[in-house]
């Protein structure tokens, strides 16, 4: 068992099929074909064992009884059809049928209602998709005034096959309008909406098994709490990839294009970037395995074609390449690529100055960017004493950012979902003394304290310092963010955090059995405790308030803990006794005054507030024209609206106005929240050489 912190995001999987970090080991046989989806021996085993866990070792204890089955049931339907497109009333009243007999099907009875309820839900999405693609027979006639109500979400199910085609109807017509906007011709529309929703189609067909059972099983969970969740064993490969930023590959991204899998980037340093022969816009059509015979790949998924690639270091891997601007037919090449470990530096931290002028000079802020908790544990098991780890790229980068002279300093954790409990902890002793870190309570109630691992009292950096934080900043990053706050160490600058203050387990299914499949059963992830700060308080559910709020795009009320239906709890315990730094309430109340007296006259944070409220006016609509003439005027104004909001911060500026918005690079548009607490620590920074802040004195808290 491995105790972690994870993040918003229970694993990293999407963004690393994505990305597509290339590897290896996987059939030879394609997964194009579609399957009758069933249980198979080893879903029902391992249903079993998630159902012990949970009532051995969650944090709820909960009992899977009738009406856990009930909510589970409702979480299976959502994840399937959340917007409520494809499933008739008829459906759900049939589906009913399972209600209080699911908490069964997760032990003794069959799974089979589960995979057929799927079943359901992949005939009506080819009804639909099929419904959709014969729409493009004709075009639209968009002069007529109707709407789309685009979010179906809390509206009733569908009654009838007719119902449903009127819904698809305004939805074919508004993905054409979109495109048709955009200078599409009605051919071009067709070409673009065709391919789109055939490829919909071909995923559906590519589902396997094990897709079905990790989407019930994951809905089986999340009724506990949004964090609990279950992996198959190739998404608990993925997950290791994500925590340790490396993995044994060829070292490129790849995206599907078409029937295509394309190569997007090469990563630095990987075999593939010193082989040099594999470039960007390659497309890879077979695979094989050292001298073995090559496997066809035109029309996998992209997951399967990942893992064919993925391998053992200094094992060989063969790639079919099509290079860019080959047609089909063209000569192929065939490259030989030694896998070897790829290390995923873009995830990694980095650092850059900032530089703030004031008061005749110019003042230079480091500035930390750490996107989330790593630390790669296999390797330091092995011995390799140059393991990545976020405390110790963050500790060299400090050293480095301080030989450069920096004043002052900015952590940057904005859209860190968390990860490893001990890097949080590992990290916070990089500004504190030794002392508390955070307090963890178990299912049985039970209160244990993490201290900051390093036993000599000492820190990496002792000088004006903040943590730049979002609503996307969650679990291990609200850990630290807590820590320097209670101990007044820095300031918290930003927005409210995510409020995940949940501790989980992963246990590796494998290892409960006697003879594990061939597979392997994958893992569970589950809730078996809560984290509390220094002060007792936890930051479940609230997360960590900031000294210094900044606006933010991100909506509080729609994002974080607090708006998710099983989520636990706020609540506190006894505060552990810690030394704390003396209280920077009075700096708070004169850097804060400091800070909006600035921005009444900041170009660029009048402009992000603008472009705000705008943001806040667009959430509130539901349903969209599909009137032409109403959506390109619609269209020319919010155009004209931000190019005179951008013009207007440039000539405040002393910058030329630009024609039109393509003319703007994403060098233009300014890191507004990130300047303003550049501009902040740098009032800090300039308050203690003028001793208006008084150096730093101890104080006991005492529980």
């Amino acid at each position: 068992m491995n105790n972690r912190v994870t993040g918003i995001l229970t694993t990293a999987t999407a963004v690393l099929l994505a990305a597509a970090a290339l590897s290896a080991l996987a059939t030879t046989e394609s997964p194009m074909d579609s399957q009758d989806f069933a249980p198979q021996p080893r879903h029902e085993k391992i249903g079993q064992l998630v159902k012990e866990f949970i009532q051995k070792s969650h944090y709820r204890h909960a009992e899977v009884d009738d009406d856990l089955s009930s909510l589970v049931l409702d979480n299976y339907i959502k994840s399937l059809d959340s917007n409520r497109m494809y499933f008739l009333t008829s459906d759900i009243k049939a589906f009913d049928a399972y209600r209080d007999k699911l908490d069964d099907m997760v032990g003794p009875e069959s799974l089979e209602p589960v995979f057929d309820m799927f079943e359901v839900y992949r005939t009506r999405a080819r009804e639909r998709l099929n419904y959709a693609l014969k729409q493009l027979d004709t075009e639209p006639d968009f002069s007529l005034d109707e709407d789309f109500k685009f979010d179906r979400s809390e509206m009733d199910w569908a009654e009838t096959t007719e119902e449903l085609d009127e819904i698809w109807r305004k939805r074919v017509k508004n993905d054409a309008l979109n495109l048709t906007l955009a200078d599409k011709d009605w051919e071009g529309v067709q070409e673009v909406l065709s391919k789109r929703y055939l490829r919909f189609l071909k995923r559906m067909d590519q589902l396997k098994n094990d897709d079905v059972f990790e989407t019930f099983m994951n809905a089986f969970a999340h009724t506990l709490d949004p964090h609990s969740s279950y992996l198959s064993p190739r998404n608990s490969e993925e997950y290791r990839i994500a925590m340790s930023l490396s993995y044994f590959g060829i070292g490129a991204s790849l995206q599907t294009d078409d029937d295509y899998v394309l190569v997007v980037n090469i990563i630095p340093g990987g075999p593939a970037a010193i082989d040099g022969e594999l470039q960007p816009k390659d497309r890879i059509t077979a695979v094989a395995q050292g001298d073995e015979e090559l496997v066809d790949v035109i029309g996998w998924r992209l997951d399967d074609v990942v893992q064919l690639i993925r391998g053992p270091a200094e094992s060989v891997v063969r790639l079919q390449i099509m290079p860019e601007g080959a047609l089909p037919g063209a000569p192929e090449k065939v490259i030989s690529l030694t896998r070897n470990q790829v290390k995923l530096e873009e995830q990694a931290a980095k650092s850059e100055i900032v530089t703030v002028p004031r008061d005749g000079r110019d003042w230079n802020i480091g500035v930390i960017d750490v996107p989330s908790f790593y630390r790669d544990y296999r390797a330091l098991s092995n011995g390799d004493k140059n393991y990545t780890s976020t405390t110790k790229d963050v500790k060299r980068l400090i050293e480095e950012l301080e030989e450069q002279g920096i004043d002052g300093l900015v952590l940057d954790l904005r859209n860190n979902g968390g990860g490893h409990l001990t890097e949080a902890t590992a990290l916070s002793g990089l500004f504190i003394d030794n002392g508390p870190v955070v307090q963890l309570r178990n299912a049985n109630g039970r209160i244990s304290r993490l201290d900051d691992p390093d036993p000599v009292p000492r820190v990496a950096y002792n000088g004006p310092l903040a943590v730049l934080v979002n609503r996307y900043s969650a679990s291990a990053s609200e850990i630290f963010a807590a820590a320097i706050q209670d101990y007044a160490r820095g300031l918290i600058i930003g927005q409210q955090t995510f409020g995940k203050g949940t501790v989980q387990n992963l246990y590796s299914l494998d290892q409960y059995v006697r003879r594990p499949e061939a597979d392997g059963l994958g893992q569970l992830t589950l809730t078996i405790g809560k984290y509390y700060r220094v002060t007792g308080e936890s930051t479940q559910h609230r997360g960590v308030n900031p000294d210094i709020e900044l606006p933010s795009q991100i909506d509080a009320a729609t994002v974080g803990e607090s708006v998710r239906e099983s989520a636990l709890p706020w609540d506190t315990i006894r505060t552990t006794k810690f030394t704390a730094g003396e209280a920077l309430d009075s700096t708070i109340a004169t850097l804060t005054s400091n800070y909006i007296a600035r921005t009444k006259s900041d170009p660029d944070f009048k402009f992000l507030v603008d472009g705000i409220q705008e943001i806040e006016e667009s959430r509130l609509r539901k349903t969209v024209s599909l009137n032409f003439d109403v959506r390109q005027e619609e269209r020319k104004s919010d155009t004209a609206r931000r190019l005179q909001r951008e013009n207007e911060r440039r000539v405040s500026l002393g910058l030329e106005p630009v024609e039109t918005i393509e003319d703007l690079d994403d060098e233009d548009l300014p890191d507004v929240q990130l300047d303003q607490a550049a501009a902040i620590v740098t009032d800090m920074v300039i308050e203690q050489r003028q001793d208006n802040i008084r150096p730093a004195q101890t104080a006991q808290v005492k529980p």
